[in-house]
């Protein structure tokens, strides 16, 4: 018996709202572009504490210097650290 060849499956893309009534921003009057350069040097734990002061309810991720992403988010702050848990980059929204 010959296995018949399956054909890929297409899942459809998710239809995006275009009215004015799509939050842009999850977490209210939060600024896109805020920076928090004094936390350079601090633990991470540290880092997250000022900053989740500041903003509550924010999404503190903590990871290592050298692991980067492409995407986007308006209520996340990633925490570059090194190998002793020390803030190496200026924190940003993203």
């Amino acid at each position: 018996m010959a296995a018949e060849k399956q054909q890929p499956t297409f899942i459809e893309e998710p239809k995006i709202p275009t009215d004015d009534k799509t939050p842009t921003c999850p977490v209210p009057n939060l600024p896109e572009s805020k920076t928090w350069p004094e936390l350079v040097g601090l633990t991470a734990e540290e880092a997250a504490k000022k900053i989740k002061e500041e903003i509550p309810g924010i999404q503190i991720v903590v990871t290592r210097s050298n692991i980067a992403t492409m995407d986007f988010h308006f209520n996340r702050v990633i925490l570059y650290v090194d190998c002793e848990g020390k803030v190496e980059h200026v924190p940003r929204i993203g």
